[in-house]
């Protein structure tokens, strides 16, 4: 096998391989006699099909095979010789293979870079230190109560953290503006889903009652044709719903796998998943530290 290796870049290798036609040809030979004793064609017995038969019907793909193997096993030989490590799959330029000469391909391709470590015998890095507190866990679990929440139709005026259904008309110099009205809206009040001033118009409504609010859309809103604009919203507010916790009963801690309602047991896995993203959390921090002191001293 004949190797020329080039350098044409800072990263890029160019590799000038050639393959043995005698290698080529003979592979290509073994497996048309192979291929002449096991291959049906009609007309002939199995084990019976002339060989020149089978190289006009299978020679052009056999070839190809045997061709495309053949580069790829020269082209690991080739670059474990030169001492080069690849960092990624060549490109492969056109291929020279007739039959009876030499294969030859070139093979473009970029390594790994050198990298030289600098001096770190003074680096230090502080680790951070953190646990998890008995009222981190409490503040954990009354999480989770908020994630199963359910909401409940109250007879009463609608509060911050309320959940409210809406129908609404938003208008602009009296006529309607597109994105400006909604039926049956679902909005918890304070949640700032929507321009300053709607939910605090909402607050204090109840099912049933109609109100119109004055509001002016935010300088920095999402659609530039309404930065700034003055508007009325038509609100009315058809039910709302206050927040129902789940109690911290059997029903509630079966959600996580504990079927007996040991609340211990319960507080202990909720501790062990908290302190193991705690230290995620911790190794992740230091790597940031490190890296940032690296390119301090870059």
């Amino acid at each position: 096998m004949q190797v020329s290796l080039e350098t044409t870049a800072e990263l890029e290798r160019r590799l000038t391989i050639g393959v043995p036609a005698a290698e080529i040809d003979g592979a290509v030979g073994e497996r048309l006699e192979k291929a002449a004793r096991t291959v049906r064609l009609n007309g002939f017995r199995q084990g019976r099909v002339p060989l020149r038969v089978v190289r006009q019907r299978f020679g052009a793909s056999i070839r190809q095979e045997v061709v495309g193997e053949a580069m790829s096993r020269s082209f690991y030989d080739a670059v474990t010789r030169e001492g080069v490590r690849p960092a990624g799959p060549p490109r492969i330029d056109p291929v020279r293979d007739q039959p009876g000469e030499d294969l030859q391909y070139i093979a473009i391709f970029e390594v790994y870079p050198q990298v030289t470590l600098a001096e770190l015998s003074d680096f230090t890095v502080t680790r951070p230190v953190a646990e998890v507190s008995d009222a981190d866990l409490d503040a954990m679990i009354e999480r989770l109560r908020q994630q199963r929440a359910t909401w409940e139709v109250v007879e009463r005026a609608a509060m911050t953290g309320d959940q409210v259904s809406v129908t609404y008309q938003g208008r602009r110099n009296g006529e309607l503006f597109p994105g400006g009205s909604a039926e049956d809206a679902l909005l918890v009040l304070g949640s700032g889903r929507m321009i300053p001033g709607f939910e605090d118009s909402v607050i204090g409504m109840r099912a049933g009652e109609t109100r119109t609010a004055s509001l002016r859309f935010p300088e920095d809103y999402n659609e530039e044709s309404l930065r700034n604009a003055e508007v009325d919203f038509e609100i009315r507010v058809t039910a709302v719903r206050e927040r129902k916790l789940p109690a911290l009963d059997a029903e509630f801690l079966k959600q996580f796998g504990i079927d007996d309602g040991d609340m211990d047991r319960f507080r202990a896995e909720v501790r062990k998943n908290m302190e193991r993203e705690l230290t995620v959390a911790l190794r992740s921090k230091v790597k940031n530290r490190v890296l940032n002191e690296l390119l301090a001293r870059h």
